[in-house]
């Protein structure tokens, strides 16, 4: 090759270089700003997926119950599942303000009491004495109780406005996530081909196993984690609505919460059993019955897991339950489905890997 031939060459190469740069470039800044305009609509999006491939089962039953019409099976779905999400939070915010309201009122007019604690509270261990002198002032003098402790209620006023705010932030992103999972629904076959050819194109040999795994993990998620979570804190709930524990449902709704973000109910569950313990007026049998069905509660998600995450799958429900907890932890609520898929992947890919090298071992 010559001189001249080298150098027309090089030219060519550089000028492909720089084309396919700046091609590249393009499409990278195009990619990115689709992804900053549809970003407040990703986690909405996320949770819709979640919500319509936990729900499909039940919206496949409503439709065979409708003849076939999607349209108004996934209205009516979608109506149901609204009502589920907003009564009850409708319920909780009218009753919290009512509380709010009564408490005002009654420190205005100077009727607020609060009942003497038992002698038996100096008992508990650690923080025993100090709740007792805290609860005695409190029933002596409530005025002198609350100017001193104001700091204390201060920061705690503005931790529960905080929740409130971040709480409303998230029914309203669910109100949306609903909404967009009742259309998911609706053209779920569409849906699902387009998933499946996108994955195909990553994985033309396994990619829609991979869609099925992931939809098996998140109603395994939904099933192992929400639905035990659900009913743990009605079981513990329960129990604490017979024996007349006081906000027995936002007892029961912290429950939830730990049970949820896997955190041991117990946390909730023993305070509880501290204040039953020092009632005066509950009888022994009572107290044996009453502490055996809340240990149980606390214990119920470890007996039912086992039996309900990884179910049907050939993902072990351990891998499926490290994912849902490190992803909780990476990302929050969303990431038990997150993480669990991923790890899923990851887990399935692995083994793909040692199969794949074990057929090209045998063939050698």
């Amino acid at each position: 090759m010559s001189n001249q031939q080298e150098n027309t060459f090089n030219e060519q190469v550089e000028k492909s270089v720089i084309n396919l740069t700046i091609k590249l470039g393009i499409l990278l800044l195009l990619f990115y700003w689709c992804f900053s305009i549809l970003q407040p609509f990703l986690v909405p999006v996320v949770w819709a997926v979640v919500i319509a491939v936990s729900m499909y089962p039940l919206y496949l039953m409503m439709l065979v119950k409708l003849n076939g019409r999607k349209g108004l099976t996934g209205t009516i779905f979608t109506l149901i599942t609204l009502a589920l999400l907003l009564v009850p939070v409708f319920m909780l915010s009218g009753s919290m303000v009512d509380g709010v309201q009564s408490l005002s009122k009654a420190l205005e007019d100077g009727t607020l009491s609060v009942p003497a604690p038992s002698a038996d509270v100096k008992e508990w261990p650690l923080v025993g004495e100090k709740i007792y002198n805290a609860w005695h002032l409190a029933s002596v003098n409530i005025d002198q109780a609350i100017v001193k402790f104001t700091p204390q209620l201060k920061a705690m006023s503005k931790t529960v406005f905080s929740a409130i705010m971040g709480g409303g932030a998230g029914i309203l992103q669910f109100f949306i996530s609903i909404i967009i999972a009742g259309v998911f629904m609706v053209n779920a076959e569409g849906s699902v081909k387009a998933v499946q050819n996108f994955m195909t194109r990553l994985s033309p040999k396994n990619g829609a196993e991979f869609v099925k795994m992931s939809g098996a993990t998140i109603r395994s998620v939904a099933q192992g984690v929400i639905g035990i979570a659900i009913v743990q804190a009605a079981f513990v709930g329960l129990g604490f609505w017979a024996v007349d524990v006081p906000g027995a449902g936002l007892w029961a709704l912290l429950v939830l919460i730990l049970s949820i973000a896997q955190l041991p109910p117990m946390i909730v569950i023993l305070p509880v059993l501290l204040y039953v313990f020092s009632l005066e007026d509950v009888s022994t049998v009572t107290l044996v019955i009453f502490t055996a069905w809340s240990v149980l509660g606390g214990l119920l998600d470890g007996i039912l897991k086992p039996f309900v995450m990884g179910r049907g799958m050939d993902v072990p429900m351990l891998v499926i339950l490290l994912g849902a907890i490190g992803g909780m932890i990476v990302s929050g609520i969303l990431g038990l489905f997150i993480g669990a898929i991923i790890l899923a992947l990851g887990y399935m890919l692995y083994t793909q890997w040692l199969v794949d090298d074990e057929v090209k071992q045998e063939a050698v």
